[in-house]
């Protein structure tokens, strides 16, 4: 029996059921364990997408705000010359922009209010070099920071949380105190808000302000730049470029890089996506071996015609063939279908989204819990393929044992009651 034949009535097995009660039993079966395959499939698309986009999202809009590697003096003291290690750093060809920075926490306080916040020094020509955040704000909000003004740049979030706006008062309280004959006072200096910024990442949103660095060496009591900031053609590359630094700038200098100084957050997500693909992948494989059931019985139902077959000359491997044909083609159109509505609603996400939550009047992801308040999707092929792959092979093998059992089906036997 040639194997056009064996595709003929495997096919034809697939789509049969509506002869009898039983047969019609089977079919549904069939359409169940199709259905359970294309919604496994699906579901593991869809879930892996948004955790790609939630990734990718939370990382540009990161770097969006800082650099891709950081320079700076050991003890936090200031460099000695960080123009010199600027230009020792740019003779790396990944090195695009460098800018001086003073970094340090301290309280920004309105009246009863105070919030903890990271306190940025920054030099408004050099910063846009570094950071697309600093170049969207190069030509109107830090023109405004001017050496001696005590200006200062708040998040949005952070402004919102003190109930401040452009114009009013606020006071920072540096962490470094004075000594007095009462003891250790901090130091406070008043600061004028000259604007705000939002940089779409709420970690950043409500604990970043921005200073002119001058002002901040002369507040926090350094002699000059603390560190220098780095933007790389290819932020992939940035722990590669962190590691050729080290070896080539020369100093007491301490570098630390994007990926290093959020580690744990991205090896959070990495650990999760794994164990979301793992027990998804395991959904999958409950709906494969659903096939299993359906086989066994087919394969009883169709008893009889398998005799038919045996006596006409069909082998037991053509027989076998049949019922691996109608459990691959099950297999198929389930993992097919299942690839086709994972990606029509990954690529629509943005879409469905905000619908969903329109309809029932909820938010999904609160930006002060998600670091973003919207739902980002990144199918990758890297992704998709392995998923239909191990779609196909777990729908495989679960036609083997069935398959087999019917090849071993004897025609005597099987007509006896007939």
């Amino acid at each position: 029996m040639n194997w056009p034949y064996e595709l003929q009535i495997g096919w034809r097995y697939t789509r049969a059921g509506r002869a009898t009660r039983r047969n019609g039993f089977i079919s549904f079966i069939s359409g169940v364990s199709m259905l359970g395959i294309s919604l496994g499939v699906a579901a593991l698309i869809i879930v892996l997408s948004v955790m790609n986009g939630f990734q990718k999202e939370v990382r540009d809009r990161m770097l969006s705000v800082v650099s891709h590697v950081e320079v700076y003096a050991a003890g936090g003291q200031a460099l000695p010359d960080w123009r010199a290690t600027a230009t020792q750093a740019r003779e790396n060809p990944q090195v695009l922009g460098a800018a001086p920075f003073i970094a340090t926490q301290a309280l920004v306080a309105r009246g009863d209010e105070m919030r903890g916040a990271m306190i940025r020094g920054i030099s408004p020509e050099d910063e846009p070099e570094v950071t697309p955040l600093a170049r969207q704000l190069k030509d109107t909000v830090l023109t405004r920071l001017v050496p001696g003004e005590w200006g200062i740049v708040l998040g949005g979030e952070l402004a919102r949380m003190l109930g401040v706006q452009t114009g009013d008062k606020v006071t920072l309280v540096s962490p470094g105190g004075q000594m007095t004959p009462a003891g250790v006072v901090p130091r406070l200096k008043q600061m004028t808000v000259v604007g705000s910024f939002d940089a779409g990442h709420y970690e950043y949103d409500s604990a970043l302000a921005l200073m002119h660095i001058d002002d901040a060496a002369k507040l926090f009591r350094v002699e000059g730049p603390t560190g220098v900031q780095l933007r790389l053609s290819d932020v992939h590359q940035a722990p590669r470029v962190a590691q050729e630094l080290s070896r080539g700038l020369s100093g007491d200098l301490l570098i630390s890089d994007w990926t290093r100084t959020n580690r744990n957050w991205f090896a959070a997500v990495q650990l999760e996506k794994r164990m979301m693909f793992i027990i998804l992948t395991l959904i999958v494989a409950v709906a494969a071996f659903n096939l299993v059931s359906t086989l066994v019985m087919t394969v009883t139902d169709k008893r009889a015609d398998i005799a038919i077959l045996r006596t006409l000359g069909a082998s037991p491997g053509s027989i076998m063939g049949v019922f691996m044909v109608q459990g691959a083609v099950s297999g198929i159109i389930g993992t097919a279908t299942g690839l086709g509505l994972g990606l029509l609603v990954a690529f629509n996400i943005d879409v469905i989204v905000p619908f969903l939550e329109r309809l029932f009047n909820a938010s999904f992801l609160p930006g002060s819990i998600y670091l973003i308040s919207r739902m980002p999707s990144d199918p990758q092929a890297a992704d998709i393929v392995p998923i239909g792959l191990i779609s196909l092979v777990l729908a495989f093998l679960a036609t083997i044992y069935p398959s087999w059992r019917a090849s071993r089906v004897q025609p005597a036997e099987a007509l006896r009651y007939e």
